[in-house]
């Protein structure tokens, strides 16, 4: 299968995605990124040497300028790096066009903070009708965690009862405070309410209300915030023989003192407020002033080390299950000129890509990377510089 593929978005996951697609050119033969600033993606064009990438200007909140778009390069499948808010308009014109489609973070409204798949589940019959595939959530958490999950269902357990996916980033991009992707949609995230499934049913809590501290490979004891996260939708769906699911992250004291100041001063806010006879959105203005998540790969040390923790029944008998990956900020930049956070987004987007083209993962309608045989898709995360690990019968610590 020979791949035309349009990439949109250009900052640091998409960076990652144009290299590492570029790095496949047996697969993707032709390639082009776009996004609103044509300059950004003519940089990272310019910074790939083996292959040519087309670039190109686009409005992804426009369904118009998007068929435009695709009706000029006809490219096979679109991958979707640009903002969650800009999902609904690219499936759009996916259909219109003919397009199949692959994104990495499920649609988020711009006016309210929450996760929900509901919307892009709602394109379902359409997507199957025109005998498209939808592939959602294929970056790390959503996606590799997905992954994991099925990977653990097909080798390991007759039946998954305990799921904990647990992220820490334990890299430091000394700066007193930076988010590692788009300030807005991270900050939106911690925020809100955390929400974990138990005995089938959502409860919620606090934000950073429950915390505990595990201990991470190579990385060592942090402290870890249950918070709620997408992928928790689909697997609690896919997976109904889960009792619990939950999702962790790490933060540092630091980053959460921080995060608190700007949310007491009102900073976090996404309700627009009148400044010198202009609307502005705080959170936004905030983004324009914190460092770009795409220039902190330079100084970056330390690694991501990101997995799932999973406790169930094997042949009668209760099994624990720790499989993960750690990612070097270092190593990553070197790479890709971006950090291990983009990196580790980057890749998975790219590899399900890669899936699609070979035509492994294939099939009309909307599918969460949970629904695909995840065999395929594990041994290219150990070709594509996201090795896996896994640790039996250990102290989950959950």
């Amino acid at each position: 299968m020979k791949g035309r593929v349009l990439i949109i978005g250009a900052g640091g996951v998409g960076t990652v995605v144009a290299k590492k697609v570029a790095m496949n050119s047996d697969v993707f033969t032709d390639i082009m990124l776009a996004s609103r600033t044509k300059s950004k993606c003519d940089a990272i064009a310019a910074d790939i040497k083996n292959v040519k990438i087309k670039t190109a200007q686009v409005d992804a909140d426009s369904v118009e300028d998007l068929v435009r778009l695709f009706n000029d390069f006809k490219p096979e499948l679109v991958i979707n790096v640009a903002l969650p808010y800009q999902d609904l308009t690219i499936m759009d014109a996916c259909l219109e066009c003919g397009v199949n489609y692959l994104d990495t973070a499920n649609y988020e409204p711009l006016d309210e903070a929450k996760f929900e798949y509901h919307w892009q589940w709602a394109y379902q019959e359409r997507f199957k009708e025109a005998g498209l595939t939808a592939i959602l959530g294929c970056g790390f958490d959503p996606g590799v965690t997905n992954i994991f999950t099925a990977h653990a269902a097909k080798h390991h357990f007759d039946e998954i009862h305990y799921l904990d996916i647990v992220d820490c980033n334990a890299g430091d991009h000394h700066k007193a405070f930076a988010t590692n992707f788009n300030p807005e949609i991270n900050i939106r995230e911690i925020t809100q309410k955390g929400k974990y499934w138990e005995d089938g049913k959502w409860i919620e809590t606090e934000p950073q209300e429950i915390h505990k501290t595990l201990n991470y490979p190579e990385v060592g004891p942090r402290e870890s915030y249950l918070l709620y996260h997408e992928e928790l939708e689909s697997l609690t769906k896919n997976f109904p023989t889960l009792r619990r699911a939950r999702f962790w992250m790490t933060f540092g004291q630091e980053y959460l003192t921080h995060l608190r100041v700007i949310q007491n001063i009102g900073m976090a806010s996404i309700v627009p407020i009148m400044y010198e006879g202009r609307e502005i959105v705080p959170i936004q203005f905030l983004k324009a002033v914190l460092p770009d998540p795409g220039e902190l790969g330079e100084n970056y040390t330390g690694q991501t080390s990101i997995g799932c923790r999973i406790r169930g029944i094997k042949d009668g008998k209760e099994r624990t299950y720790y499989i993960y990956n750690n990612c070097s900020h270092e190593a990553a930049y070197k790479e890709t000129g971006a950090q291990g956070v983009s990196y580790t987004t980057g890749v998975p987007a790219t590899i399900g890509a890669m899936m699609f083209f070979k035509g492994l993962w294939r099939k009309p309608g909307v599918f969460n990377v949970e629904e695909f045989d995840p065999d395929p898709f594990m041994e290219q995360l150990n070709k594509q510089g996201l090795p896996w690990h896994e640790l039996f019968d250990i102290d989950l610590e959950l």
